[in-house]
């Protein structure tokens, strides 16, 4: 090694990484981050840490908090380079968890993992996340950029998303109270969400097809990137007027597994598959790759997005007043009592 090769210095940009991108990329996100802010929100995008009070209303408040990513979602993007909408599928993933128990979403953090930071893309990916945060009611508040030269293959990232909320601890929503005779609501997803898509990539590639065909009227690529649906507003309103003995968010494993995470162990839900609808997507993926119905209802929502059981005598005023916050609602069965060796949640 010569003299001159000893002597150059090397910078951190030499390395592959790029302090000034990500100090753009900070900037370019803050008025959008600036949207989502909450009265309680004490410090914004740019600090070592972020400051958050509980609102003043919660008597005795419990913190609820969950974490989740996109998954293989996130491959269709790419193919697609569409990120206008990916941070929406991050933020819902994470608030219709702790929904599920009565929180209200405080604030949200995001993590976005890359080889090299393309400003462009993580702005987009980054002004969806606040998106998702608007439609929650919950502030973007921080994140992390971390750039990994040799990590990621040249034009992807990875995602991560936590989610904080409260809720009064006399209120918490955790299925003790559910009854034989209850009501079992099914609220419309707009598609497959955040779940399955290993297996709707299986389909694509297996059957060579073109993400532009069209499943009535619409691009295939748009029934398969539709971001996941956040409940969170129209159903927090529902829990102020009514009571709400529980609710399911229905991620991996479907409605078959996810119902009876919130049901006591003596207790089944029976679903009638005929009372709701099944997606053109679902239909398209249950013909294409020859899935079995019972495969269908483990791997995907099957249409059902979240699952709100009341008392019989609030099912028809639930319904009504989720309908109002624009839901479309579905009385997709009923709580019974549980015969020795039946499973916990039936579709029939």
């Amino acid at each position: 090694m010569s003299t001159s090769d000893r002597s150059k210095s090397l910078t951190y940009r030499d390395a592959g990484v790029d302090i000034d991108a990500g100090d753009k990329l900070v900037e370019n996100i803050k008025p959008f981050a600036g949207k989502t802010l909450r009265p309680e929100v004490l410090a914004g995008i740019g600090g070592f840490g972020a400051l958050c009070r509980i609102p003043a209303k919660y008597r005795e408040p419990v913190l609820v908090s969950g974490t989740d990513g996109v998954g293989t979602k996130l491959k269709l993007a790419f193919e697609l380079d569409r990120h206008d909408t990916i941070g929406i599928d991050l933020v819902a993933m994470s608030v219709n968890d702790i929904l599920v128990q009565g929180a209200e979403p405080l604030f949200f953090l995001d993590y976005f993992a890359c080889g090299r930071l393309d400003v462009a893309t993580a702005t987009r990916v980054v002004k969806g996340i606040a998106a998702g945060c608007e439609r929650a009611g919950c502030a973007l508040i921080g994140g992390e950029t971390a750039e990994m030269p040799g990590m990621y293959p040249a034009g992807e990232y990875d995602l991560a998303g936590f989610a904080v909320g409260v809720v009064e601890k006399s209120r918490i929503i955790d299925g003790s109270t559910i009854a034989a005779g209850d009501a079992v609501l099914g609220l419309a997803s707009s598609g497959a969400h955040s779940n399955g898509y290993s297996l709707i990539r299986r389909i694509i590639a297996e059957n060579k097809v073109d993400l532009s065909a069209q499943i009535e009227n619409k691009p295939l690529g748009d029934l398969i990137l539709a971001p996941t649906r956040i409940y969170v507003k129209s159903v927090l309103q529902l829990i102020e007027k009514l009571p709400v003995k529980g609710l399911a968010h229905i991620t991996g494993g479907g409605l078959i597994d996810n119902v009876p995470r919130i049901l006591p162990e003596h207790l089944t839900a029976r679903l009638a598959r005929d009372n709701w609808p099944l997606l053109p997507l679902f239909k398209w993926l249950e013909q294409q790759g020859n899935i079995a119905e019972t495969e269908m209802l483990r791997v995907f929502n099957c249409g059902v997005g979240m699952v709100v059981i009341v008392a019989e005598q609030h099912a028809q005023q639930a319904s009504e007043l989720l309908r109002a916050a624009g839901e479309t609602v579905w009385r997709i069965g009923a709580v019974y009592a549980r015969t020795p060796g039946e499973d916990q949640t039936t579709v029939a």
